[in-house]
């Protein structure tokens, strides 16, 4: 039962709000020593993918790696990743932080980008990292979008995830889509909705430009919401019948269960972007591999502590729950 029942995270004093703890780390931490070298690899469809790798050991590869899933609209960039790529350092494993499709600073080619439930994208980046790095364990984490990703690869097709992937840790984690975007569409969330739907309909425009005739971007600013958005664009770009369709089959929350690899997820009480649905405490009290942590405090894909060494609780937690002789 593997419920957690008491979370050790405590924020610093002056962060006592979830909507601090969310905005804060996103705008003004910086994590400068990290240093990426990125590549470039073709996708089987025709596309291509930016994987941003991160070196334990300078020209000597660890024999573990850490696979780093981000948010949405974010990428390998974001403090919170950069923030764990330096922890995993620190504790001896290769990082790889990858971008989705069309978040790497440049957009994909196809009329597909990236979604919530898109899992295939996951697989071919471990498969791709075990081919080269020759890698005896593999370790998953994931944050936020990345991290309903990250659980539906491991419970979705559980005969396809390689023998090498043995933990994940993810954190702030929607794991019912629908109830999510109902959620962060309310009025005291809207300025974190309205930052999302500035950036994606960038990106509409962007894909218009380089598909003419593909994507109808017309009245595109007039979509207010998630469910909007997603279907007129994010269902039918990606084979989904609607939104409700898309955000049924890509929930991390029904394959849960399923999961077989020892798993942590860290959801905040106070975070503003997940409704009581995105809890999922019955899933993990029947599970013996999925790990439920829900501190009272932390926000959304913050978790900051003020620690000397500039790590944040997400970090210091997962390569606690990565490294123990035994997971809890």
């Amino acid at each position: 039962m593997p419920l957690i029942p008491h979370s050790r995270y405590q924020p610093p004093f002056y962060m006592f709000n979830g909507h601090l703890q969310t905005i804060v780390p996103s705008l003004w931490r910086s994590v400068p020593d990290v240093r990426y070298q990125r590549e470039r690899v073709e996708t089987d469809d025709g596309d291509f993918l930016d994987l941003d790798w991160s070196q334990a050991s300078a020209g000597q590869r660890a024999d573990t790696l850490a696979i780093v899933s981000h948010g949405l609209e974010g990428d390998a960039g974001r403090p919170y990743v950069r923030g764990m790529v330096r922890a995993l350092n620190r504790a001896s494993f290769d990082a790889l932080a990858w971008n989705y499709r069309s978040c790497s600073g440049e957009m994909n080619r196809l009329l597909r980008s990236y979604h919530l439930g898109d899992t295939d994208d996951l697989d071919f980046v471990v498969r791709y990292a075990l081919g080269v790095g020759h890698y005896r364990r593999i370790y998953l984490t994931g944050f936020s979008a990345g991290g309903n990703v990250t659980l539906k690869y491991l419970g979705e097709k559980t005969d396809r995830v390689p023998a090498q992937v043995q933990r994940a840790a993810v954190f702030s984690v929607p794991t019912d889509l629908k109830s999510s975007s109902q959620h962060i569409a309310r009025p005291e969330n809207r300025v974190y909705l309205n930052r999302f739907l500035k950036s994606l309909r960038a990106k509409m425009r962007q894909k218009a430009e380089l598909l003419p005739g593909q994507v109808n971007v017309e009245n595109l600013d007039e979509l207010r919401d998630f469910l909007q958005f997603d279907d007129r664009f994010t269902a039918p770009m990606h084979g989904f019948k609607s939104a409700d369709d898309y955000y049924e089959h890509s929930s991390s929350g029904r394959y849960l269960q399923d999961i077989r690899v020892p798993t942590l997820i860290v959801n905040a009480e106070n975070d503003p972007f997940l409704p009581p649905a995105c809890f999922p405490r019955d899933a993990a009290a029947n599970s013996q591999f999925v790990f439920l942590e829900t501190p009272r405090e932390g926000g959304h894909v913050g978790f900051p502590e003020g620690s000397p060494d500039g790590a944040y609780y997400s970090e210091r937690r997962a390569i606690e729950f990565l490294t123990a002789e035994v997971p809890a």
